[in-house]
């Protein structure tokens, strides 16, 4: 079953967000070695195991708010099926180097989620 395996959160400000997050949830956050500002962190349940893991940048036009992104298996099945339930994709398919790949959908509903598929060799 799908699950979600990743948080993106956006931010004005990232300092007063980190701060925000830490001192409320504990996070730490490590900065991403990369061209554009963008800070990992991880979560745990209640019972100390790992959770999702996230990371938080600077908002701009494709990121607003906070994103969940979902672990599927093919981008490009779930990409279709997506458009066949009557959802939009928002943002297509994306590299992340090293990482795998991910793109932005709209539900029926609107609301914004992403999609995951972890390939350590995606250049």
């Amino acid at each position: 079953m799908a699950t979600i395996v990743h948080i993106d959160i956006s931010a004005d400000d990232l300092k007063r967000a980190k701060e925000f997050y830490g001192e409320l949830f504990n996070w730490d956050f490590n900065l991403y070695p990369g061209p554009a500002e963008y800070y990992l962190f991880e979560t745990s349940g209640l019972d100390g195991k790992p959770g999702a893991g996230g990371g938080i940048a600077k908002r701009d036009d494709s990121n607003q708010g906070i994103t969940n992104f979902i672990g599927v298996d093919s981008l490009d099945d779930y990409l279709a099926r997506v458009e066949e339930l009557g959802g939009k994709v928002a943002l297509g398919k994306m590299t992340v180097p090293g990482w795998g790949y991910m793109a932005v959908c709209l539900d029926t509903e609107g609301n914004r989620f992403g999609l995951w598929q972890e390939d350590r060799d995606a250049k």
